[in-house]
């Protein structure tokens, strides 16, 4: 399968996992990803650990992030180095960085100073706050963001404290943002011959994630967000919107009526609260009322009820039930990489496929400086 990006070159300054991200999308998509790296040290996240899980020297949150990409090391403060940067720039269709703001002006790398080498490159950025306003030195770490960013209010129930998301959801937003604005500038530089620069900062980003309940709070006079009292799945949604726990395992039921879920579970004491305001004006005591008759039998029992009427449900899965069961299986979502030592990681793959194909590569994440060779002979000519 020929895949669209096929023969673009993108250059990734970048670190960490926001940006790295996006250049993970983009190699997946076809595209020649090389990471400019410090000498001996690379990208910090080789180094940052998610467990204490190392494969081959780098920590597997680094492998996960940047396979399929070819390493350069070149220390940007040498001139010598700087100068055959600046003729991969010349070649490079995308450039990729994420650091503070000013960094890459200092060195001479900033957008104004790259269009004039290649007016054709489109330079993507992501910034923890934007380059402006009283944040935008701070460091732009994931949770950070999520504490400024009101997200954790959402989360848990009523009475506890912030609860933040248990993932790096930030940095992935950012990253996936990244890349919508990098192949929208490429679609406008095939027409007009010029590039441009994308922008994207981590706040924003997990702003405009937020965008459904924040447009309510804009319009309904200002009030914040009340999670539910117990099973809390979403501040904004009405009864029986929620997790909960049955005899043996988890269940979760989505949006729905209450008179249907009353009836499919045999649950009279509900249906005092069949106004649909109640579902959201009583939404703690319907919530009581069904976490407590839930837990009297097995989620296969209460499946084969809700399901027989089409309600919204599901079980809880771990991830050995979900990777086991077929409907994961069929997916093929995981791929196995190698790196030149011969050591295999397995990973996911990307979610996304073109004419029916999914993209994959066996390559792993590079070692250090591991395609100075290849790049300089391959890409510059020497």
């Amino acid at each position: 399968m020929e895949l669209p990006l096929k023969d673009l070159i993108v250059l990734d300054f970048s670190q960490f996992l926001a940006a790295p991200s996006a250049a993970l999308r983009l190699a997946d998509l076809g595209a020649t990803v090389i990471k400019i790296e410090r000498p001996k040290i690379g990208d910090l996240s080789r180094q940052l650990y998610i467990s204490n899980l190392n494969v081959d020297g780098d920590s597997t949150l680094f492998h996960t992030i940047n396979r399929n990409k070819r390493s350069f090391a070149a220390d940007l403060k040498n001139p010598e180095d700087l100068e055959i940067v600046k003729r991969l720039i010349v070649k490079a269709d995308v450039m990729i960085e994420n650091f503070r703001p000013g960094v890459m002006k200092r060195i001479g790398l900033d957008y104004e100073s790259v269009k004039k080498i290649n007016s054709r490159i489109v330079y993507g950025t992501i910034t923890g706050y934007g380059n402006q306003g009283p944040w935008h030195t701070l460091p732009g770490q994931d949770l950070l963001v999520q504490a400024r960013s009101g997200l954790v209010w959402l989360n848990g129930d009523h009475d506890q404290e912030p609860v933040p998301v248990g993932l790096a959801i930030v940095d992935i937003l950012a990253g996936s943002h990244l890349v919508q604005g990098i192949l929208a500038t490429l679609i406008r530089c095939g027409k007009t011959n010029s590039g441009g620069l994308v922008e994207v900062s981590l706040l924003e980003s997990i702003i405009d994630f937020q965008f459904e309940v924040l447009t309510t709070h804009f319009n309904d006079g200002g009030k914040l967000p009340e999670r539910a009292k117990i099973n809390n799945a979403h501040a904004y949604l009405a009864a029986p919107y929620g997790i909960y726990k049955t005899a043996d395992g988890f269940l979760a039921v989505a949006m729905g009526s209450l008179a249907d879920l009353a009836n499919a579970i045999e649950c009279p004491s509900i249906k005092n609260y069949l106004n649909d305001n109640l579902a959201f004006s009583k939404r703690d005591e319907v919530k009581k009322i069904l976490a407590e008759h839930l837990f009297n039998n097995t989620n296969d029992y209460w499946l084969s009820k809700l399901q027989a009427i089409d309600y919204w449900c599901a079980p809880v899965l771990d991830w050995h039930e979900l990777t086991e069961h077929e409907a994961f299986k069929i997916l093929n979502m995981t791929q196995k990489v190698k790196n030149t030592n011969g050591t295999e990681i397995k990973t996911t793959c990307c979610p996304i496929k073109i004419d029916g194909n999914r993209p994959t590569s066996p390559i792993s994440a590079p070692k250090v400086g591991e395609h100075n060779d290849w790049v300089l002979n391959k890409i510059l000519g020497n």
